[in-house]
């Protein structure tokens, strides 16, 4: 199926931003992969052109620095490259209790999941309405459908990122640029490693899913133009329970899952 349009995604070079790019590679659009390893995003990116015979694009680049976003855009404006469906993707989260939690990692979280996803999403959306085409998805996560103590800022910015892209999906339902928040569950992905979540309960005892999987339901999902979509029946069923169950309820379980197993 071949095609002429492009994506962008940003943390691409790992995790389910590695496996979107796969997916998007094997449908024929061509790439514009981000994300902070050149070395990583070169190798992906040769391996993609060799397998599917599209044209990839790196940016190495760190977008939790403040002017990142405007440096991306412009870089790209400035190739000429017209992003027709961009996955905001780069995020990531860091796990201890909000008192003891260096400074730098509080705000290091909201800048890149949510400054930097907030101003990519209004960058490429300008061009997107002019031409009254285009998608976008913003990778939120379960973690928005409830407090997540012990990540209290981690799972604070996904309620954001939930917030955010179901309202203007409604704001766009008219316009020809569909808008999609997309939420994994637990994800056997460099994540963990780096939110130092490897010994929790939510990773130890409650089977991960595959990223593949995870990025393959994504990927239909921004096809299909679906305003949300939770990854897994197990996790939707969680996600939907929690309207339902006292909030102290909710907040004492999600504790107990990030705590570590014993």
């Amino acid at each position: 199926m071949p095609t002429n349009q492009t994506v962008l995604i940003t943390g691409a070079s790992a995790g389910l931003g590695l496996e979107f790019a796969h997916l998007f590679a094997r449908d024929k659009y061509n790439l514009v992969l981000v994300a902070r390893s050149g070395p990583k995003l070169a190798e992906l990116a040769e391996q993609l052109r060799q397998q599917h015979g599209v044209t990839v694009k790196t940016i190495p680049l760190d977008l939790g620095l403040p002017q990142a976003s405007q440096t991306l855009f412009e870089e790209t404006q400035r190739a000429g490259i017209h992003v027709d469906i961009l996955v905001n993707n780069a995020g990531y989260g860091m796990s201890g209790e909000f008192a003891k939690l260096p400074l730098e990692e509080a705000y290091g979280q909201i800048q890149l999941n949510i400054t930097a996803l907030t101003l990519l999403t209004r960058l490429y959306l300008g061009p997107m309405l002019g031409r009254r085409s285009g998608k976008i998805m913003n990778v939120a996560s379960t973690a928005a459908f409830q407090p997540g103590p012990l990540m209290a800022v981690y799972y604070a910015t996904k309620a954001y990122v939930l917030s955010f892209t179901e309202a203007i999906a409604d704001e766009l339902r008219s316009s020809g640029v569909s808008v999609t928040c997309f939420c994994p569950g637990a994800t056997l992905t460099e994540f963990q490693k780096r939110a130092r979540t490897e010994d929790s309960r939510l990773f130890k005892r409650l089977m991960p899913m595959d990223a593949k999987r995870v990025a393959a339901d994504g990927y239909r999902a921004l096809m299909e133009e679906k305003t949300l979509a939770i990854s897994g029946l197990r996790n939707w069923l969680l996600a939907e329970s929690v309207r339902f169950a006292p909030r102290k309820m909710v907040t004492a379980i999600s504790r107990w899952v990030a705590e570590p197993a014993r």
